[in-house]
C-alpha cells in the first residue's frame, strides 16, 4: 500500500463518518425540532424520512453520473454539495427549508454510496479490498456513535430549542476541508482505460503506486473498452437484463431488506427505549424536561451503539476469510434474534424488561455491522463490471433506501397504531428473508478480480 492508496481510504472514510453522524444525530436533534416548528407525527416522520429519500436519489442520479463524468469529479462535487448543504439546515427558518436542506444533505451522502467504494475497489489489490472498503464503511458506526455523543454533549451545555443547530455546524468545517482533501487523489484508472483514456490511465496507475525505491518502473495498460464488457450498454435496463439480473437482485434487495431494520431500530433508539422502559414521561412540560428526556434517550442509545462499531470491526476481521455470503447470512439470522429478543420486554416488566430490550437491541446493532449492514454495501461495489459499477451500485442504494426513508416515515405512526412488539416481529421476518435471498442468488466476490467475474 502506498501513501496515496492509504489517502484515498482516508477520505473515503469520511463521506461514511458523515452520513452515520447527521443521521443518528437527527435521532436526537428531532424532539427539539419537533418542539421548535410545532410539527404533528406524519411531519416528524418526513424530517427523518428526507435525508434518506435524499440518499435513495442521489446514489442514482449523481452516484451513477462517475460512470460518465468521473468518480474523482463526482467524488470531490458530492462533498462540496454536502458542505453546502450543511451550512443552509444550521440557517433553516422554516419546516419547509428545513426538509429542502436535509434532502440536500441526503443528495450528496447518496452520491458517496457509490463513488466511496469506487475509488478505493478500483485503486487496491484485490486481495486486501474488503479490508480497506469496510474499513472505510466502519466509520459509519463511528459517525453514528459521535452523532449521538455530540448530541448529547450539546444537550448538556446549551439548554435551549436551538441546541439542535449547532448539532449539525459541528460537521461544516471538517466537511470543507475533505472538499480540499479530495483535490488531491489520483482518478480511477480502470474507469479511465474504459473510456480509451488509456494514457490518462497510466499517469494516474503512476502517480498512485509512487514510492520509493520505485516499483513498478513502468506501467502499461491496455484498452479496457476491447474487453467483454468495455464497450457494453450502459443504461439502467442493462441491470435487469439475463445476464445481470442476478447481481441486481443480490445487490438490491437484500440491501432493502436490512435497511429496513438498521434505519428503523436506528433512528428511533431513543423512542423506543423511552416507551418501553419509561425513560420519560408521556409529553414535556417545558423546555428543559424535554432537554432532559432527550439526553436520557441519547445516553441508552448511545450504548447501544457501541456495538455497531465492534460489529463492523468483525466484518474487517472476517469478510476476506469467511466471505461476504456467508458472513451476510450468519448477520440476518443474528439480527432476527436480536430484535426477537428485543420483544419479548414487551411480555415483562422491571429489570427484566430491560435485560430483554437492551440485549436484543446489542445483538442486533452487532449483528447487523458483522453481516448485512457492511456486506450489502461490500457486495454492490463488486457484483458489477466498471462500465456500470457506479450505475448499478447506486440503484442498489437507491432500492435499499427506500425501505429506509419509507421505515423512518412511517415509524413514529406505525409505533402509535401497531404497537412495538408487532413492528419488531415484522423485522424480524424481513432478516429471516433477507437471508434467504442471500443464498438463492449468491455471488461470491471475496478475493476475486472485478474484472474476471462471471455472469453467465
Amino acid at each position: 500500500m502506498t501513501g496515496m492508496q492509504w489517502r484515498i481510504c482516508t477520505l473515503a472514510s469520511a463521506g461514511k463518518l458523515f452520513e452515520g453522524l447527521v443521521v443518528f444525530m437527527t435521532g436526537v436533534a428531532l424532539p427539539l425540532i419537533v418542539q421548535e416548528f410545532g410539527l404533528t407525527p406524519m411531519e416528524k416522520g418526513a424530517v427523518s424520512a428526507m435525508p434518506l429519500i435524499g440518499i435513495l436519489i442521489g446514489a442514482t442520479a449523481l452516484g451513477g453520473l462517475a460512470d460518465h463524468l468521473g468518480r474523482k469529479f463526482m467524488f470531490i462535487l458530492e462533498m462540496v454539495l454536502f458542505a453546502l448543504c450543511l451550512v443552509l439546515l444550521v440557517a433553516s427558518t422554516s419546516y419547509a427549508f428545513l426538509l429542502a436542506a436535509l434532502f440536500g444533505v441526503g443528495l450528496s451522502l447518496g452520491c458517496d454510496y457509490p463513488t466511496a467504494h469506487m475509488v478505493i475497489s478500483e485503486s487496491i489489490p484485490s486481495a486486501n479490498r474488503g479490508k480497506l472498503v469496510l474499513g472505510a464503511f466502519g466509520f459509519q458506526a463511528i459517525g453514528a456513535l459521535c452523532g449521538t455523543g455530540i448530541g448529547y454533549i450539546i444537550l448538556a451545555n446549551n439548554a435551549d430549542l436551538s441546541a439542535w443547530r449547532w448539532m449539525y455546524a459541528t460537521a461544516v468545517i471538517p466537511a470543507i476541508l475533505v472538499v480540499l482533501a479530495r483535490f488531491s487523489i489520483t482518478d480511477s484508472a480502470p474507469w479511465l482505460a474504459s473510456k480509451g483514456r488509456v494514457r490518462e490511465a497510466e499517469i494516474e496507475v503512476e502517480r498512485l503506486l509512487r514510492r520509493e525505491p520505485p516499483y513498478p518502473p513502468k506501467v502499461k495498460l491496455e484498452e479496457t473498452c476491447a474487453k467483454d464488457n468495455g464497450c457494453e450498454k450502459s443504461g439502467v435496463l442493462s441491470l435487469f437484463s439475463r445476464k445481470y439480473r442476478r447481481a441486481t437482485i443480490l445487490a438490491a434487495v437484500p440491501w432493502f431488506l436490512q435497511d429496513l431494520g438498521t434505519y428503523g431500530i436506528g433512528i428511533f433508539t431513543p423512542t423506543i427505549l423511552a416507551s418501553v422502559i419509561g425513560a420519560q414521561s408521556e409529553h414535556a412540560h417545558n423546555v428543559a424536561s424535554l432537554i432532559h428526556n432527550d439526553m436520557l434517550a441519547a445516553e441508552g442509545a448511545a450504548f447501544i451503539d457501541i456495538l455497531l462499531l465492534v460489529g463492523i470491526m468483525g466484518a474487517v476481521l472476517m469478510a476476506d476469510r469467511l466471505g461476504r455470503i456467508k458472513l451476510q447470512i450468519i448477520g440476518f439470522i443474528g439480527c432476527a434474534a436480536g430484535l426477537l429478543l428485543a420483544s419479548f420486554s414487551l411480555e415483562h416488566t422491571g429489570p427484566s424488561s430491560t435485560f430483554f430490550l437492551f440485549s436484543g437491541f446489542m445483538l442486533f446493532s452487532f449483528m447487523t455491522n458483522l453481516g448485512p449492514n457492511a456486506m450489502t454495501y461490500l457486495i454492490a461495489g463488486e457484483v458489477f463490471p466498471t462500465h456500470i459499477r457506479g450505475l448499478g451500485s447506486g440503484i442498489a442504494a437507491s432500492i435499499a433506501k427506500i425501505g429506509a426513508a419509507t421505515t423512518a416515515f412511517l415509524f413514529p405512526v406505525l409505533l402509535a397504531d401497531l404497537g412495538t412488539q408487532t413492528i419488531l416481529y415484522i423485522l424480524v421476518g424481513t432478516s429471516l428473508i433477507g437471508a434467504a435471498i442471500t443464498w438463492l442468488f449468491r455471488i461470491e466476490t471475496t478475493g476475486v478480480n472485478l474484472d474476471t467475474i462471471q455472469y453467465d
